[in-house]
Order: structure tokens, then C-alpha cells, then sequence
């Protein structure tokens, strides 16, 4: 039966995906806030022991993403798909339920494993699903409500923290994805690339290779840059993918399709991920923690203070999608840095120590919204845009795995630069540095863009318009920028 579109784009499909994505990303950030609630829950607990609720999350999340990938290419996007919400389900009320530290921890290691497979197969089955002419506006539309999930984060967790504390933070995600999961299973069509099945042992290797990079990234403020556990979490990261890369060049199911880079618009949109990603989750944790130490406001009028934000991106991210499928990607992937660059640097140069909203805080938030649109949900979309059918979760996964490299290290460069400053002042000055690092981050994903190619031309709507007196202009999904 043929399924309902807007715009071509089927509405059952997008629904689902979209909604998967957005519970994943969502639970990037939603914690951060609940965490001040699960310290004074856990009161025997160090802080230390307790930072393992957000670092385990984002080593596994982030280690498990490749090979994820390349299993939902393999042996099914769909079934993939239903496993990951399964795993996720299982994971959120494992951590709603926790009663000890340990098995909070551990909660949240099963919502990363559901997570990974959630995210590349998600975008997987929704590029499967859409015409090559519209996967641009399709896919900007979901990474532009995955960088939403993200950015509200703290205002979603701010008010369930506040209504009914910090298990609802997990709770939250079982309806919705009990929902997810029947309508997938109804609607939505299995898709697959078939093949031999991918290589477990690089697999394996690629994964502790990221784990490690990503455990090394995020716990050097704590452990020390020139410690035996960071230098030795580097170490095992460069063994391990250098092994893995080794596999890649061998194998005929490789872990990491390296093909995938040969791509310059998807080399360079990942490149970009990364940068990008540094800046903003500096600025989005960054943000969050100057309203609440510096002006001294509630983690909830925090999270409602940043709101108009999140709220730009929702506006915008479908339409920067269909502009870039009219102008190509590159216009917008150095605009939009430049533009979330100038807001940080507005914030660097004129928040002052005492709270003024409307007057300073406001026009930065909604100018930052304004960036976040114009390129998160580009940059997901030119990182797949040159990928043949058979890679489309594998290409996903590495743009996904970029994305959690940047947040690592961003918010490791943010712990660096605030360190523990002794006044509001002082404060107050760290918070500037950050903020123009934030920047430097962005203009640096903005000059990586000047380097795609100026002209990128969507393929006309076939049902629609006329038939052309000369060649058509190649679909979204089979040129690259």
C-alpha cells in the first residue's frame, strides 16, 4: 500500500525515524541537567563515580556507532531499528528504576548500546524510503531535530527534574518508544543491502579504537592530560585503528567502508562535523553552567532562558534543507558557522556579570539558533549525499561518530578553559575564553567548507515538471558537492 508524503517524503517514515533520532539525542544533554538531582539521590557517592552516568554514555554511544552501521546495512535496517529501540527501552527503565550508582551506570551502557543502533539506522531507513531529489530536504529536517533534541536537552530536563525528579528523565522516553516501535513494525519497510556479513573482528577493533579515543578525551581534565590512563587510552585508540584500518583494506565486508570517504563533499561534511560539534556542545553546556554560576539562576529558568534557540532551529532546519538542495551545500556551510561564530563572540564581548536578558542574552541565543540551522542539518545532510544505497547506515554511522568526537572534546576544552576559578569575576573571564573558543571551532568548520564545490543542483520533481529538452541534472544522492 502506498504510504502517505509531504512532499514526497513518507510521513509514516519520517516519523518514526525522526522520533528515534530525537529520544537519542535528546538523552545527550536531558542528563546534564538531572545530574545535581542524582548527586544529592546517591549522597555516599563521589562525584567522580557519579560523572560515570555521562561518560559512559558517550564512549559506548560513541564506539558502537560504525559497526552498528555497517550491521544495519547488512542484516537490516529495520530489524536494526526495532533491536536498537528495544535495547533503548530497556536501558531507560533500568536507569528510572536504579536504586544503587552501579546500576544507574550501567542502565545507561544499555541505552548506549540501544543508541547506536538507533541513530545510523534510523537515517538509514528514511534515506531508503525517499527519492533521491528530496533526501536533502529529508535529511537536514532529521539532523536539524536531532540538533533540536539536543539543544533541549537542558529546558526538557530542567522541567522534568523540577515536576518530579530525575528518574523522569528516563521514564519519559517508554511511551514514546513503545509507540515507535509498533507503528515501525506496521509501516515501515524492511531495507537492506545484503552482502557477506561485515567483518566482526574490525568491528571490534574500530570500536576500541573510538571508545578509547573517547574515554582518553574525557576524562583527561579529571585524570590528567599526561597521565597513565590518558596517554594509555591514546595508545590503545592509535593500536587499535591503526588494526582496524588495516582490516578495512582487506576485508570484503570491511567495519569502515573507507569508499565512503572517497567522496570529497562526505570527507569534507564529516571533517566539518567534527569542528562544529566542538563548538557547540562547549557553547550548549557552557551556556547552561554561566546562568546557573554566574547569574545564579535555577537549572529550570536556565533551560527556559536558552529555549528560543532550539525553537529557530525547528523553525528552520526543513528550509535551510530545501535551500541547499537550490544553492548547494557550500553557501550554507560557511554562512551558518560564521554566523553561530559571531553569536559566541557577541556573547564573549557584551553578557556582562549581572543578569540582563533581554538586552544581551536573548539576541544571542536567537542568533546562535539561527547558526545551529543554517548548519547541523546541512552537514548531515552533505555527509551522506554522495553514499551509494548499500552504505547508507555505514555513512550515517561515520557523520553520527564525528558528531560524538567533537562533543567529547569540546566539552573537555570547556572543563579545561573554566577549570575552578575562584570569583564571579573570574568566572566570568573563563567563560569568555570559552566562548571565543567556541568560535574559533565554528570559523574553522567554515573554512573547511570553502573547499566543496560551488554548485549543487537538486533533480527536478519527475511528477511535476516538464520534460527537458536536455539532460537532467543528476539526483541529490548520486553527485557529490
Amino acid at each position: 500500500m502506498k504510504q502517505p508524503t509531504t512532499d514526497g517524503i513518507p510521513r509514516s517514515v519520517f516519523a518514526v525515524t525522526v522520533t528515534g533520532a530525537f529520544v537519542v539525542a535528546l538523552d545527550l544533554s536531558i542528563v546534564n541537567v538531572a545530574f545535581p538531582s542524582i548527586e544529592a539521590s546517591f549522597a555516599d557517592a563521589s562525584t567522580s563515580t557519579l560523572s560515570w552516568v555521562l561518560t559512559a554514555y558517550s564512549v559506548v554511544f560513541g564506539a558502537l556507532l560504525l559497526g552498528a552501521g555497517r550491521i544495519a546495512d547488512r542484516s537490516g535496517r529495520r530489524l536494526t531499528f526495532l533491536v536498537g529501540l528495544g535495547v533503548f527501552t530497556l536501558g531507560s527503565l533500568l536507569c528510572g528504576a536504579a536504586t544503587s550508582p552501579a546500576l544507574l551506570i550501567g542502565g545507561r551502557v544499555v541505552q548506549a548500546v540501544g543508541a547506536a543502533l538507533l541513530m545510523p539506522s534510523s537515517l538509514a531507513l528514511l534515506l531508503s524510503a525517499t527519492p533521491d531529489r528530496l533526501r536533502t530536504t529529508a535529511v537536514a529536517t532529521w539532523g536539524g531535530i536531532s540538533a533540536l533534541a539536543v539543544a533541549c536537552g537542558p529546558s526538557i530536563g530542567a522541567v522534568l527534574v523540577d515536576a518530579g525528579g530525575w528518574r523522569w528523565a528516563f521514564l519519559v522516553n517508554l511511551p514514546v518508544l513503545a509507540i515507535a516501535a509498533v507503528v515501525t513494525t506496521r509501516v515501515v519497510p524492511e531495507s537492506s543491502a545484503g552482502g557477506p556479513p561485515p567483518d566482526g573482528v574490525g568491528i571490534a577493533a574500530v570500536s576500541i579504537a573510538v571508545a578509547a579515543l573517547a574515554l582518553g578525551i574525557t576524562q583527561g581534565p579529571d585524570w590528567g592530560w599526561t597521565s597513565a590512563g590518558v596517554t594509555g587510552a591514546f595508545a590503545a585508540s592509535s593500536v587499535a585503528g591503526w588494526f582496524a584500518l588495516r582490516r578495512a583494506q582487506e576485508h570484503p565486508a570491511p567495519a569502515v567502508d573507507l569508499g565512503i570517504l572517497a567522496d570529497r563533499t562526505v570527507a569534507l561534511a564529516n571533517a566539518g562535523t567534527v569542528l562544529y560539534a566542538v563548538g557547540f556542545f562547549a557553547m550548549l553546556l557552557g551556556n547552561v553552567l554561566f546562568l546557573t554560576s554566574v547569574w545564579g539562576w535555577s537549572t529550570l529558568a536556565a533551560g527556559l532562558a536558552i529555549t528560543p534557540g532550539p525553537v529557530v532551529v525547528a523553525l528552520l532546519s526543513r528550509s535551510s534543507g530545501r535551500l541547499a538542495g537550490r544553492i548547494g551545500f557550500r553557501p550554507l556551510l560557511i554562512a551558518g558557522p560564521l554566523v553561530f561564530a559571531t553569536a559566541q563572540l557577541w556573547s564573549a564581548a557584551m553578557v556582562p556579570l549581572d543578569p540582563d536578558y533581554l538586552r544581551w542574552w536573548l539576541p544571542q541565543t536567537i542568533v546562535t539558533g539561527l547558526g545551529v540551522a543554517l548548519t547541523f542539518p546541512v552537514l548531515s545532510a552533505a555527509a551522506v549525499s554522495g553514499l551509494a544505497p548499500t552504505s547508507f547506515a555505514a555513512g550515517g554511522a561515520m557523520n553520527q561518530t564525528a558528531r560524538q568526537i567533537g562533543a567529547v572534546l569540546g566539552v573537555a576544552i570547556l572543563v579545561a578553559v573554566l577549570g575552578t576559578p575562584a570569583s564571579l569575576t573570574q568566572a566570568h573571564d573563563r567563560f569568555r575564553i570559552a566562548w571565543a573558543v567556541c568560535a574559533a571551532a565554528a570559523v574553522g568548520s567554515a573554512l573547511l567548507a570553502m573547499r566543496h564545490e560551488r554548485v549543487r543542483v537538486d533533480a527536478p520533481d519527475v511528477d511535476s515538471a516538464p520534460a527537458p529538452a536536455a539532460p537532467v541534472a543528476p539526483a541529490v544522492g548520486e553527485v557529490s558537492a
